[in-house]
């Protein structure tokens, strides 16, 4: 009897449905792209480096400390080595940006000093050619490998291998070319690099024997806040740092950073979604008004049932019914508008699509509970009628 006064007034049916359709998929998609987005911010932090840390000089926290704090040395990349227990891979890391030249061709690129651990740390893989080999780490040589973006901007689709390019004031062969990682969680190209040895580095680049950074890989079965905590202690007392005395260097969790980014962006989502839930109120609205029409409209017909039989209770729950039915009609259909549109949008912004049954599953018992509350008044009032009142009603 409910799908029958449905069809019979398809139009108006359709058109109070539809605040519950926008609701519901204004909900999920939101949801959905707000999970994706955090999906994305996770895999691109990961993709940073497996497990890495980070040991920079002066405090991140405090800036001003950083301009007077005593800069790294290799010695303490060999201290961590021999002091720190659950590391898997530790690497120097010196940065300069500089002009790379070959033939007729020129692109500004950033100039990395590390050793072979550096590819193991960031999770890099070869696409062709080879890793830095004993002697080249050892003795300073003028070997290099390029990003995937450096070779395409030098190089384009010729074999870089053997290659001699100009890196600022030296010159040095390519020997490898990494696999492309794309871009990072902060927007920054991954690919867009050149690697020379740390000593090349120092004494070709830098010109000093300062470390920019040191890059540490936490073996997985191993909780990476306590060799934070090793870290810390071993640098303040290499720094000669006394107790109470705030530190003048900061080491850095990838994985903190990772689940500080996911709390902001799913705190936006929940935000956002709580926002696109108003529309389902509206919604619900607009089924107890369209309601109320209906009772008023069909008074006639409610006191012939009451007049032959028919229990208060059991107009009530005909009403009721056919409300829940109504709101549970745009739930389905906005469940299906709200996993469409968000899948083509995680299509467009290249973001992996992150499906929640949990969600999809609130939302259709949100949109049934909203149709049976909306309507329970106007169910209600039909159930309150007189028969003798309703049936002189015109």
């Amino acid at each position: 009897m409910a799908l029958s006064e449905i069809r019979r007034n398809a139009g108006r049916s359709l058109l109070t449905a539809l605040g519950i359709v926008i609701g519901v998929a204004a909900v999920i998609a939101t949801v959905t792209l707000g999970d994706s987005a955090t999906a994305k911010v996770k895999n691109d932090v990961a993709a940073l480096g497996n497990n890495m840390l980070i040991l920079m000089p002066g405090n991140m926290r405090r800036g001003a400390v950083a301009a007077s704090a005593k800069p790294l040395e290799l010695a303490d990349v060999t201290a961590i080595q021999r002091e720190i227990s659950g590391l898997t891979a530790v690497a120097p890391s010196g940065s300069r940006s500089e002009l790379i030249v070959y033939g007729n061709k020129n692109h500004t690129s950033s100039v990395t000093g590390s050793t072979n651990a550096f590819f193991d740390i960031r999770g890099w893989t070869m696409a062709s050619g080879r890793k830095f080999n004993d002697l080249e780490q050892l003795s300073g040589s003028a070997s290099c490998v390029i990003g995937a973006t450096t070779k395409k901007e030098l190089f384009g689709s010729t074999n870089p291998l053997d290659a001699s390019i100009r890196v600022g004031k030296m010159s040095c062969t390519v020997i490898g070319v990494t696999a492309s990682k794309g871009q990072s969680a902060m927007g920054q190209d991954q690919d867009d690099f050149v690697l020379i040895p740390m000593s090349t580095f120092q004494r070709r680049i830098s010109g000093s024997k300062d470390v920019d950074s040191i890059l540490m890989s936490v073996n997985p079965k191993r909780s990476t806040t306590a060799v934070v905590r090793q870290v810390q202690s071993l640098m303040r007392e290499r720094r000669r740092i006394q107790p109470g005395a705030e530190d003048d260097f900061d080491a850095r969790d990838m994985k903190e950073i990772a689940d500080t980014l996911s709390t902001v962006t799913g705190t936006l989502t929940m935000l956002l979604a709580g926002i696109a839930a108003v529309s389902l109120l509206v919604g619900g609205i607009g089924i107890m008004n369209i309601m109320l029409v209906s009772v008023t409209e069909r008074t006639r017909e409610i006191g012939i049932r009451l007049a032959v039989g028919a229990r208060a209770i059991e107009v009530l729950t005909h009403f009721l019914v056919e409300s829940a039915v109504l709101s549970l009609f745009g739930g389905v259909i906005g469940i299906g508008i709200g996993l469409g549109g968000s899948y083509a949008a995680t299509r467009a912004f290249h973001l992996p699509f992150s499906f929640s049954p949990s969600v999809v599953a609130l939302a259709f018992g949100f949109s049934a509970t909203v149709g049976i509350v909306f309507g329970f008044l106007p169910a209600r009032r039909a159930a309150r009628l007189k028969p003798t009142e309703a049936l002189r009603h015109e």
